[in-house]
This record gives structure tokens, sequence and C-alpha cells, in this order.
């Protein structure tokens, strides 16, 4: 899943400075949400693989609280951003596809959920090329997107290299198991 927005050099100051003062960037108003609603989905991730039936009516009540909550708050959250989407990611950087172009330089906010394990990564990165979409790429989207991390945490850094090396080892045992 993934949520990407352009923001202003002001704010990526403010969160640089912040950090370097020992506050998290995932402190910021607004990401408590999606890191509950990960932890959440988590959770019942792992419950699933135990009791099925109670994973699925977990699964809802915290789909009914998402709800309630969100018409009490009112207004947006960065939750709802977040599309799922396909994303080549490494420790350096992401490129994804989309409808929407970006300008070259442009500094963004990077929301990553890495599925299946449902880990967030709250990162800025720069926009380092925007190309039309081949015409084959299935998702119909019209961009390619590559963006660069200007700012990502040590942790989250190992969190992504981690979630490589286990999807490509996937895909290599699936190889082997599906000649």
């Amino acid at each position: 899943m993934l949520a990407v927005h352009p923001v202003s050099a002001e704010k990526i100051q403010a969160v640089s400075r912040d950090f370097q003062q020992g506050i998290s960037p995932y402190n910021q108003e607004g990401l408590t949400d999606i890191q509950m609603f990960i932890g959440a989905q988590s959770a019942l991730a792992k419950l699933r693989e135990r009791d099925a039936d109670l994973a699925d009516f977990l699964q809802h009540l915290d789909n009914k609280m998402n709800m309630m909550l969100k018409q009490v708050k009112g207004g947006e959250s960065p939750l709802d951003a977040l599309v799922m989407r396909k994303a080549n990611i490494s420790a350096n950087g992401i490129a994804f596809y989309t409808d929407s172009p970006l300008r070259l330089d442009e500094i963004v906010e990077i929301h990553v959920v890495l599925l299946p394990a449902y880990i967030y990564v709250y990162s800025f990165g720069k926009v380092i090329a925007c190309d039309p979409a081949p015409e084959e790429e299935e998702s119909g989207c019209k961009f390619r997107v590559a963006l660069e991390f200007v700012f990502l945490l040590d942790e989250d850094r190992e969190k992504i290299i981690q979630h490589t090396f286990k999807q490509q080892s996937l895909a290599l045992r699936n190889r082997r198991l599906n000649p």
C-alpha cells in the first residue's frame, strides 16, 4: 500500500529538526492512525493462521470501529490516502506507477505499507524520474515515477532490506517448486 504527497521544504526541515532533537517523525499528527491500523492488521494476519474465524470476526469489528472513528473525527487521515499498488522498493528509493505526474526534484512525503507483513515506513523522497508508462503496463496508470529517499530512518531502511530479502527468497523458492 502506498501514498505519496508533495510537501513543502519547510515540512521536511521541521521533521528533520525535530528528529535531530530526538522527536520521532512517527509522532506527527495523523501518523498514529496509520500505526494503529497497521498494528491491528499485522496482529490479525498472524491470528488468521491459527484461527481464521476469530480473525474474520475481529477484522469486522476493527472495520466498524474505524468507520465510527472517521465519522466522529471527520476529515481525512493519511490512512485514507493509502492505495494498493505495485512498487519496486530498495534501501535507496521506490518506483511506482501513477495517474498523476510529479515534477523532477519535487520533494514528496511517502507512506508505505509492506505486505504481507504490514510493516509501515514513513519517509521523504525526491522525484528523480517521471516518465510515460509503457503501453503494456497492466495497471492502466499513465506515469512511472522513481523517487530517491532523502529522509529515511536507519531502522526503516533495515525493514525495507529485510522485506526485500524475504520477497526475493520467496520468489526463488516458488521458482524452484514451479519450474
